[in-house]
């Protein structure tokens, strides 16, 4: 009688070359250069901060400050790593990075690479473009000024370009089956929180405490947030991303309230109308987390409707739960109740002076009546576009693998 097996059986019968590259594909890890240019964005954003509580603090004496340096690194670290891929993927024709490539003007490199590039150059030459502004027009009036904007540029476009090489890989790992695909998930989500928290670090402006009874605030996180929060749902394919990324910013930013009072610092220029002994931190997060759990709630149910009603939903949910909270929530801050240390609204610039309403902890200029509904009204319009944006751009992110 014949023991030859049926066809379908050896099929199903698992060969060691075929067991070894499935266990070669459960063990593959997050690349080295992941977890570098990770930790560069994370370097950038803590230099940031580092830097804003250095200037409210201390004022700006040398470009050769920590909080400089850390900033720097995150554009460093970005070149290293976008010289070695290209490197491998151009030069030694690497098998396995090769596949992941585009080409652009005959270097090969994962799309992130050139992205990274451009935002690690930027940052670079923002360096002494700011000496030459200080020397040339003396202390910033404004966070906002074109060199502080271009090195916010730079790090928004690493931060974009790590955002690709993880979502690349990322993607590849689903497609494979790939055990890393969690642990890429998770650090696509925390780049996530910081990209929420670099957009609010340029708003900041226009969110202090004292300004949040006005219009502009929200138009701005209508123009700034919603379109973060869409591209990071879609794109890491978990159901709570926005709660998470907004978590993860507020996280931040109580950190650095409970963590900087503690780093003595003095004013080295004047005048100085507060005497400040540690560094004075960010003023206290604006509540991103229950707009945000709306809309991951909003978008569990709507996957069945077209782009634009899930646009026109959210936006609408995002300026009106924002609103609902953080108008009442802004009230708290300039009272009595909240200064202590969590909510750190005791802390103000040595430059803030006493009959200013920082200090006096007075709303300024608040909006009232039609000027109030018809400015929400443009917040709302502002968040349907920027949500809009944000799905769109978020579902075609999808499917890049390279």
């Amino acid at each position: 009688m014949s023991t030859a097996a049926h066809p379908t059986a050896l099929a199903a019968v698992p060969t060691s070359r075929s067991r070894t590259v499935a266990r070669s594909a459960a063990a593959a890890g997050v690349p080295w250069y992941i977890w570098t240019v990770v930790a560069g964005v994370t370097s950038a954003t803590i230099g940031g901060a580092w830097d804003v509580a250095w200037h409210r603090s201390i004022g700006r004496d040398t470009f050769w400050t920590p909080a400089h340096l850390m900033i720097q690194l995150c554009g460093v670290l970005a070149g290293i790593v976008g010289l070695w891929l290209v490197y491998q993927c151009t030069f030694r024709r690497d098998a396995e990075l090769r596949p992941a490539s585009v080409s652009i003007f005959g270097l090969r490199a994962p799309l992130g690479v050139f992205l990274a590039g451009w935002g690690g150059l930027a940052m670079v030459t923002s360096a002494p473009f700011d000496n030459w502004w200080h020397n040339a027009y003396g202390l910033d009036v404004k966070i906002v000024s074109p060199p502080h904007t271009l090195l916010i540029l730079g790090i928004r476009a690493v931060s974009l370009g790590v955002f690709f090489l993880i979502l690349a890989a990322m993607n590849r790992a689903a497609t494979d089956g790939s055990a890393s695909f969690s642990t890429l998930q998770k650090l696509l989500l925390y780049l996530g929180g910081l990209t929420v928290g670099g957009q609010m670090f340029f708003l900041q402006e226009y969110t202090w405490d004292v300004m949040l009874h006005q219009t502009q605030a929200y138009i701005a996180m209508g123009i700034a947030i919603p379109v973060a929060l869409a591209v990071i749902s879609q794109a890491s394919r978990f159901r709570w991303a926005a709660t998470v990324a907004a978590a993860t910013y507020m996280a931040f930013i109580i950190g650095e309230i409970l963590i900087f009072p503690l780093v003595h610092a003095e004013p080295k220029l004047g005048p100085v109308f507060n005497p400040v002994t540690h560094l004075v931190p960010a003023k206290f997060p604006v509540l991103l987390i229950v707009p945000a759990i709306a809309l991951d709630l909003l978008w569990r149910r709507a996957k069945s409707w077209k782009t634009w009603q899930i646009a026109v939903v959210s936006g609408v949910v995002f300026t009106a739960v924002l609103v609902a909270v953080e108008w009442p929530f802004a009230k708290f801050l300039l009272s009595k109740a909240s200064e202590n240390r969590f909510f750190g609204t005791t802390y103000f610039d040595y430059n803030s002076r006493p009959d200013g309403v920082d200090r006096m902890r007075q709303f300024f200029h608040p909006a009232y009546g039609l000027p109030l509904y018809l400015g929400l009204l443009q917040a709302a319009v502002c968040a349907v576009l920027s949500t809009w944006v944000g799905l769109v751009f978020g579902r075609w992110m999808r499917g890049v693998q390279r």
